[in-house]
């Protein structure tokens, strides 16, 4: 994966990211971590395009990300599974793929069970998503994304709601993607899943990088705000 991000800035009433620049390429996962109110959520949203910087420009894969062929080849997993709640766990992904894809219902549901096979959701297909727990639904959120067949996958805190057992099913379930030839950005408070999945991390604090690198530095931090982090997450 190839990241190029030029002097990012945003701001709501505050500014949020402060002339944020970094040029990565062939890692294929990258988890962006940090304190609530870092600007990690919103650099992850930046980068997949769903908003547009104040000011800067971000490419990835060589594609502006607010392109949208760039949107095409993205999925999003956001901290809440976003399912719409009055559909079932299989229409949830046919209406996505007949709608933006323009798909016959035939191929949409072949798709949409497929990758609901591979999340472990096979016995819950039918079902509505207040009738599946906080990690079933999370887990069929992951394969609406997938479904999307994406070349990379944001995954925004995908576990910030759900308790420890919940998670960890979560967590697993991703783990089990490694193999799919996908790639990812993350953010996450997990860290130690941020060790064993990233390939490169980015810490963030006050709308800005800083500290990267390889996730050994998680466990050696260079700066004296990553290690007070760590202290503080261990």
């Amino acid at each position: 994966m190839k990241i190029e991000i030029k002097n990012v800035s945003h701001t709501y009433d505050v500014e949020v990211l402060n002339n944020l620049n970094l040029s990565l390429s062939k890692y294929k996962s990258v988890a962006i971590i940090g304190v609530s109110g870092s600007g990690k959520s919103t650099l992850i949203r930046m980068m997949s395009g769903l908003e547009k910087p104040t000011k800067g420009e971000i490419f990835i894969n060589d594609y502006d990300v607010r392109d949208d062929a760039y949107k095409k080849k993205i999925g999003f997993v956001f901290q809440s599974h976003n399912l719409f709640p009055h559909l079932t766990l299989k229409k949830n992904i046919t209406l996505v793929l007949e709608k933006t894809r323009g798909m016959i219902k035939a191929d949409a549901e072949a798709i949409a069970l497929k990758n609901l096979h591979l999340l472990h959701l096979d016995d819950q297909v039918n079902k509505l998503p207040k009738n599946v727990s906080g990690g079933q639904a999370q887990r069929a959120s992951i394969a609406r994304a997938l479904s999307m067949d994406p070349d990379i996958i944001f995954l925004d805190e995908p576990t910030s709601s759900l308790d420890p057992i919940l998670t960890h099913e979560v967590l697993t379930a991703i783990e089990e993607l490694r193999n799919l030839g996908k790639e990812f950005i993350l953010v996450t408070h997990v860290m130690s899943f941020a060790k064993d999945f990233a390939d490169y991390v980015i810490f963030m604090k006050a709308g800005q990088i800083a500290e990267q690198g390889l996730p050994s530095i998680l466990d050696n931090p260079q700066t004296q705000a990553l290690k007070d982090f760590m202290e503080k997450v261990r």
